[in-house]
């Protein structure tokens, strides 16, 4: 029955950062977790959380969530088409009056910057459909934040790492990285540090306030994954002109590949008092070959 008595929150979008946010809301609150597929229950139940069945895609489905918990940690990401998020919109008309929510956005947003160093005053300039998308979620929900008497924090999100996150079938594939002068700079953030971040926002985030949530590494794209070739034992990927390479990539990670810039960190840790576990990449890759010895 004390489980009972406890502030409840609900997540949508339950998957690896989610996963990994549930031990460290256990404690203090009854964990709602939503999924659009029935067969994730047992695994949700299992690990702590109540699993609610509902989508994203589907309105009518959403309406019980409206009044179930006065937090909500909105995971999910947009559908794959279109310009507009419109998972977040549905989710957005049916949000209770003065709820809190924190949302996971990407670091996309901002488009290529050439390399500069920011911190989140910089104005957004999307250039794929992907962060199009994350720039209409954001729009909407702090509308909704504002005509709801909500409070809203936004978490700029960069490429998520952590052991069984590492690129080794990229690295094992052979597949080209760019050369040291056409490279781009990168941001990341350990899976665990990103949950420990969400969960501080939760209950430290200022209202309608953007949070990078990024760690300290400061790396091109290619020696990222050298770092990854070395800790692992496979051989580094070749380097090759952009020209070149164009023809050896997706379009994804051609895009990744053509928006460079450097996120400051110093909200999470001034406003949030968050301590990294992991400052860098390399702090992860040491870790990691240890358990390999």
């Amino acid at each position: 029955m004390k489980k009972l008595g406890l502030p409840r929150v609900l997540i949508l979008g339950c998957g690896d950062v989610g996963l990994r946010l549930l031990p460290l809301l256990l404690p203090r609150y009854r964990v709602l977790a939503v999924t659009s597929h029935p067969e994730r229950c047992a695994e949700l139940r299992a690990a702590g959380a109540i699993p609610i069945v509902a989508d994203l895609d589907a309105p009518l489905t959403l309406g019980r969530l409206a009044r179930l918990a006065p937090t909500i940690l909105h995971l999910a990401p947009p559908q794959s088409d279109g310009r507009i998020d419109r998972r977040t919109r549905n989710l957005a008309a049916i949000l209770p009056e003065g709820a809190r929510l924190v949302y996971i956005s990407t670091t996309g947003v901002y488009g290529d910057c050439a390399g500069a160093s920011f911190d989140e005053t910089r104005r957004v300039n999307p250039q794929n459909l992907r962060a199009v998308r994350r720039v209409d979620a954001e729009t909407v929900l702090r509308a909704w934040a504002r005509r709801r008497h909500s409070r809203l924090s936004i978490l700029r999100v960069p490429g998520i790492y952590a052991a069984d996150r590492l690129p080794l079938e990229r690295l094992q594939k052979g597949l080209p990285a760019l050369v040291a002068g056409e490279d781009v700079h990168t941001n990341h953030i350990h899976g665990d540090d990103l949950a420990r971040i969400a969960a501080a926002a939760m209950r430290l985030g200022a209202p309608n306030r953007v949070y990078h949530a990024v760690d300290d590494t400061q790396l091109k794209m290619a020696d990222y994954f050298d770092a990854v070739a070395d800790a692992a034992g496979l051989a580094r990927p070749p380097r090759l002109p952009r020209a070149e390479l164009e023809r050896s990539v997706s379009p994804m990670m051609l895009s990744f590949m053509s928006e460079s810039r450097r996120l400051a960190n110093q909200r999470i840790k001034q406003e949030l008092g968050v301590r990294l576990r992991y400052p860098d990449v390399q702090a992860l890759l040491t870790e990691w070959k240890l358990t390999k010895v």
